[in-house]
């Protein structure tokens, strides 16, 4: 299986192995669901979610 075709549900994302962990799953354009406590820090490590796929999807495009 591809990871661009899993969901991968991340717990305590918003730092330390969970944030990496999601991070890895979308620079390989897979689905990443966050979940953490602190939705603050959470709503940062979205936005680096979102930044590092992008990025990997242009990696991947070229």
């Amino acid at each position: 299986m591809r990871t661009k075709d899993l969901v991968v549900v991340v717990t305590g994302a918003s730092s330390g192995i969970g944030r990496a962990t999601a991070l890895a799953f979308a620079g390989r354009r897979g689905a990443v669901v966050l979940a953490a406590r602190r939705a603050a820090v959470r709503r940062t490590a979205a936005a680096a979610v979102v930044t590092g796929a992008a990025v990997a999807a242009r990696r991947w495009w070229r």
